[in-house]
């Protein structure tokens, strides 16, 4: 066995030891340490004294116990002398020992806990940075889900994190040194005081001014600067190192073809579409001379490498030298029968290249005779480039390869393949061991000279790349391009092998599963795929077709996947396994739409050959076959009731067919062009449709007539989708995808990031998130929160489901979309801390009557329990089958209630953990549970949220003691949303999903009274502790307070820009708490029922401050949550940073480039509030 094999078996059998080591001890030390401020880990482990202390809390803690710790000590010291605490584990050499070792623990929950654990501690410990920075590193390499995780002060040296998605995590107070963040996702990220240094990173900046095409970029000879030109008539000077426009040259007539440097770089020469060449003087930025003599545009300019004649290549189809000293013409060589688009001289000035559509020429700089002539091009030949050295030259095509030839023979060496596009740029490294070109299909490449391969691809421009060119000392590429921006790429880091799976050709449709695990893609590339959608990681590749794949759908039951394509046939595919089910034929050209009707029986397709077939799912046997349309039909879309079909052709009419009978009911006319992309609403009242034309038209569904016609997009629409609340999406050839609102017909947003066409769209069943496929080839997730999000409490990235008043009113405690639990303090308004376990969704929280115990129940079927002043998890309780959707603990603390999807309430020993009874009776979704005060009694709402169940709008309730039902209250007409009993027991309050609040008394089961008064749902209910007041929170964003006697309306407290989820009285009944979809908690004064102002000396510090003003901003900020693509991008949307230091390995400073990608800098927030 070789040392390698010894030290990666070594290492595996110290991570399989954290098997046996709970989660929450992790927890423990690093609050522990935190409190201590701990600089050295083992040393304070070590101590006996430490031990004992640590003992004593561990013993509140029934799942922990001292083995475990003693463990875990022996394990960081055995950690903290191991080699992976020595060496970069991202380099190359490591590469054999890293993937054994990932084989071996990857989706090993316990070691991924162990190695968020090493992270942490580097905030404290620096001899355990290289262990916490190589445990990064596996876990991006595992493509573990990191996003919306703290990671305050830790500390990162050299190693690799490409393709990480830190997408609003924290990341402030991070020290970052050696490290490659190429590829990052840093959306909506927080970057306070983080010191960043010799970072590695491809895109160094992005400049931007020219108001037209970039043509060309070229580096002085110190590197220092960087000249560009544009079809905006303009030359602009750049300091490379910040960014900044230094100046702006004018003069020019028309467009700036070429820039080029002087050797010593004190003169700028220049060429023009208006005929003439210019030479500037560097230092005072004032023209020199004009030089006059093509007859028509001047494509390219090029300096002799000793400074003395400019060579100018022309429309004109000349080629002219000129002497820079006098300003005049040396001599004309003539050859060329087209343009001439590129010159280079030769390293010692002998030999001119030049190079024109029909052939690649080398001339005799002294005496203006032609050496040689060059062909091997299949197509047109432009772009030439000498290497330094002198011996080679490079030439790029219209076929969309490099050349490269021997300058000396003519002969050619090597052939490069790889660009998808016209080759427009080429341009040696200084050492001329690399040559960088770029393309009109948006990309670079770096190739290796002597090999002729490919090292690696710059993405990033969104258009045509015009130029490519060194800097002298080759460690930066600029780029200029048709998207009108210059960009700088570091070319050192580049060389890192990673393999990124994907399509390879466009992608045609996208799908999210039901339940928004799954996302599946289909493309031209024959393949259909399967994404993760936390992780990004694909799940499985489906094959069988043999070509394009148009149409992909999930069936509701989530078993079966429809796909439709170029190759005439529809596939069914089983969801678990990836195996084809069945194959439907019938069609006879392309298949361009499939749809599974809502109860999954029947399949729906249309396609090129104008016809609409409907298919038995289970028989994969033709139903019905549905004629009239008289051009190809590319869209087909089942009503919500599964009674309609609508269709969308190329005729330019949607056809509305009964799939009964099979017969077209109506044919709606209004569009002036193709129809791609026809949707229903949720409700089925509305349908909208997305045309050639550009517009969208939303119809009534009953009545054919047109409602609103949304115009905004500048090409054609191709897809359209509603989500789940009737918000519209629309993707279009003009890249873009926007948000409608479609009861008032306005656009809500929209959402740039595609760099070609967006064919597909597909909402989240929960709506929050959009997925959108290009024929960029790349998938995008979009985050697609809606209204301003005024914040006053902070912390939650994503909806608040429930909060609660701690019985002193000293703490609330919040359950939120993005699985974690916060608890804060109610004086000050600051977050205490978080308590993390839940894996999914938390949608309910309670304290316990003595304000000790916490409890939480999730999406992920779980309820725990939590100590609230370690904020550790004291039990897990299982036994649910579906989302815990409410906890209630009884008013003496010895039971807790729990409510679930799975149409069941549990009762639990909160002593024990274990469950008491299974109360059965419900037939539909248990919403709300709640307990009477005296305990005795327990009321449960229910829903018929579940279509495949049978309704129930009822509340129900059961003596507690025995498990067994006393009463049926009927009186809602939808889902029973929240129950709540009064102080004195007597009564109950219900909102609904009507509407509506029904007040009841308990012993009778009588309604008593119906407050109506909401416009939309209303989510939750709560007494005052005196019972006189009602508080009701509602989808319509409102809170309303309702006098309980007389049943009327007594304020309504507006704030909330999203649905109220929540609402919650403090124990003294002059606070309500409210939380909402806009992510954010509330606290109102009850009796002046306004909003409680936290002011700015309630908080600690300035990040505080922060986030109060501006997390709101970042996340108004429409941004990609997760990039499923081969492209990797460096992404900083919405992200917040304040002071601190970002430099690369050349000490240019990264903040401008954050800046351009949509970053907020808040540097100078201290003299605004001043000012």
């Amino acid at each position: 066995m070789n040392q390698s094999d010894k030290q990666n078996e070594d290492l595996s059998e110290i991570f399989v030891q954290v098997k046996d080591i709970d989660e929450q001890i992790y927890c423990l030390i690093i609050e522990i340490l935190r409190k201590a401020k701990i600089s050295d880990c083992i040393g304070f482990l070590s101590n006996i004294d430490n031990q004992k202390k640590l003992d004593e809390q561990l013993k509140v803690h029934q799942d922990i116990g001292i083995t475990n710790f003693q463990k875990m000590t022996n394990i960081i010291q055995y950690i903290q002398d191991h080699n992976f605490n020595k060496y970069n584990y991202s380099e190359e050499i490591h590469i054999d020992l890293k993937k054994d070792l990932i084989k071996n623990i990857s989706k090993q929950q316990k070691i991924i806990q162990f190695f968020q654990f090493l992270i942490r501690l580097t905030a404290f410990d620096q001899t355990l940075i290289q262990c916490g920075s190589n445990s990064l590193h596996l876990l991006v390499e595992m493509k573990v889900e990191l996003g919306n995780k703290n990671f305050e002060n830790i500390k990162v040296y050299n190693t690799s994190l490409v393709g990480a998605n830190f997408v609003r995590c924290n990341l402030s107070g991070s020290q970052f040194e050696n490290v490659n963040i190429s590829g990052l996702n840093l959306n909506g990220a927080k970057l306070f005081n983080c010191k960043w240094k010799n970072i590695k990173i491809q895109m160094l900046n992005i400049l931007k001014g020219h108001t037209q095409a970039v043509v060309s970029v070229r580096f002085s000879p110190d590197s220092s600067t960087l000249a560009s030109c544009s079809r905006d008539k303009s030359i602009r000077l750049w300091d490379v190192k910040t960014g900044e426009q230094k100046s702006k040259l004018l003069g020019h007539t028309d467009t700036v073809y070429s820039v080029c440097f002087s050797p010593d770089g004190n003169t700028l020469a220049s060429g023009s579409q208006d005929k003439s060449i210019r030479l500037w003087d560097v230092q005072t930025r004032k023209k020199i001379a004009k030089l006059v003599g093509h007859t028509q545009g001047v494509r390219l300019i090029c300096f002799s490498p000793d400074g003395t004649t400019v060579a100018s290549g022309s429309d004109d189809k000349s080629i002219r030298l000129w002497d820079t000293k006098t300003g005049e013409q040396k001599s004309k060589l003539l050859g060329h029968t087209v343009t001439v688009y590129s010159v280079c001289f030769s390293p010692d000035s002998s030999t001119l290249a030049s190079g024109s559509y029909e052939s690649i020429r080398l001339w005799d700089t002294k005496t203006g005779e032609q050496i040689s002539k060059v062909n091997g091009h299949s197509s047109q030949a432009s772009p030439v480039c000498f290497s330094p050295d002198g011996t080679i030259l490079a030439s790029g095509s219209y076929d969309r390869c490099i050349w490269l030839w021997d300058v000396k023979t003519g002969e050619q060496i090597s052939k490069l393949n790889g660009h998808s596009g016209s080759v427009s740029s080429v341009c040696f490294s200084p050492d001329s061991s690399t040559l960088a070109s770029g393309d009109i299909k948006h990309s670079i490449r770096i190739w290796d000279v002597k090999t002729g391969l490919q090292k690696f691809k710059l993405n990033g421009h969104t258009s045509s790349v015009f130029s490519v060119c060194f800097s002298p000392d080759g460690t930066i590429l600029a780029s200029g391009s048709l998207d009108m921006s210059i960009r700088l790429w570091d070319v050192k880091i580049g060389t890192q092998k990673f393999k990124l799976d994907g399509h390879n050709k466009l992608v045609k449709s996208v799908c999210f599963s039901p339940d928004g695990t799954t996302l599946a893609s289909g493309s031209k590339d024959e393949s259909i795929r399967l994404w993760d959608t936390k992780t990004g990681e694909q799940k499985s590749k489906l094959h069988g077709h043999t070509n394009a794949v148009y149409s992909v759908c999930f069936s509701l039951d989530n078993s079966t996947l429809a796909s439709g394509s170029d190759d005439k046939s529809i596939r069914l595919w089983d969801t678990k396994t990836g195996e084809q089910k069945s194959k439907l034929l019938g069609h006879t050209n392309t298949i361009y739409s499939v749809c599974f009707s809502p109860d999954s029986s029947t399949l729906a397709s249309c396609s090129r050959d104008k016809s609409i077939r409907l298919w038995d799912v289970k028989t994969g046997e033709q139903k019905s076959k549905l004629d009239g349309h008289t051009s190809t039909v590319y869209s087909v879309c089942f009503s919500p009731d599964g009674n309609t079909l609508a269709s969308g052709s190329d005729d330019m009419s949607i056809r509305i067919w009964d799939v009964k009978t099979g017969k077209q009911k109506s044919k709606w006319d209004g569009h002036f062009s193709y129809v791609n992309s026809i949707c229903f609403s949720p409700d089925g009242t509305l349908l909208s449709s997305g045309s050639r034309e550009k517009a969208i038209r939303l119809w009534d569904a009953k009545t054919g007539k047109l409602k609103f016609k949304l115009n905004g997009h500048s090409d054609c629409v191709l897809s359209v989708c509603f989500s789940p609340d009737g918000t519209l999406a629309s993707g279009s050839r003009d890249k873009s995808i926007r948000l409608w609102n479609i009861k008032t017909g306005k656009q809500k947003y929209k959402l740039d990031g595609h760099f070609s066409s967006v064919n597909s769209l597909s909402f989240s069943t929960d709506g929050k998130i959009l997925a959108s496929g290009s024929s960029d080839k790349s998938i995008s997730l979009w985050d697609v929160k809606t209204g301003k999000q005024k914040y006053k409490l902070d912390g939650h990235f994503s909806s608040v489901n429930s909060v609660c008043f701690s019985p002193n009113g000293i703490k609330l405690a919040s359950g939120s979309d993005d699985n974690s639990i916060h608890l804060w303090d109610v004086k000050t308004g600051m977050k205490q801390y978080s308590l993390e376990g839940h894996s999914q969704t938390v949608r309910s929280v309670c304290f316990s009557p003595d304000g000790a115990t916490l409890v939480s129940g999730g999406q992920d079927h779980s309820i725990r329990l939590w100590d609230v002043k370690t904020g550790l998890q004291k039990f897990k309780l299982n036994g649910h089958t579906s989302w815990v959707q409410s906890v209630c603990f009884s008013l003496d603390g010895t039971s807790l209630a729990s409510g679930s999807l799975d149409t069941s309430i549990r009762l639990w020993d909160v002593k024990t953990g274990q469950q008491k009874f299974q109360l059965c009776g419900h037939t539909n979704d248990v919403i709300s549970v709640c307990f009477s005060p005296d305990g005795k009694t327990l009321a449960s709402g229910s829903g018929n949220r579940n279509p495949l169940k049978s309704r129930d709008n009822s509340i129900r309730i059961w003596d507690a003691k025995t498990g067994k039902q006393k009463l049926i209250l009927d009186g809602h007409n939808s889902w029973v949303q929240s129950v709540c009993f009064s102080p004195d027991g007597t009564s109950l309050a219900s909102g609904s999903s009507d509407k509506s609040i029904c007040l009841w008394d308990v012993q009778t089961g009588q309604q008593k009274v119906k407050l109506d008064g909401h416009s939309s749902w209303v989510q939750s209910v709560c007494f005052s502790p005196d019972g006189y007041t009602l508080a009701s929170g509602s989808h319509d964003q409102s809170i309303r307070l309702w006098d309980v006697k007389t049943g009327q309306q007594k304020a309504i407290l507006d704030g909330h820009s999203n649905e109220v989820i929540s609402v919650c009285f403090s124990p003294d009944g002059n606070t309500l708490a409210s939380g909402s979809s806009d992510d954010s908690i509330r606290l109102w004064d009850v009796k002046t029922t306004k909003e409680i102002q936290f002011t700015d000396n309630s908080y600690q510090d300035m990040q505080s401050q922060f986030e109060s003003n501006f997390i709101r901003e970042s996340q108004n900020i429409n941004f990609t949550i997760l990039l499923i693509s081969k492209q990797q991008l460096f992404q900083a949307q919405g992200a917040l940073i304040y002071k601190g230091e970002f430099v690369n390995q050349s000490g240019i400073d990264l903040k401008a480039l954050f800046k351009q990608l949509g970053s907020i800098i808040l540097d100078k927030y201290e003299e605004l509030q001043q000012n």
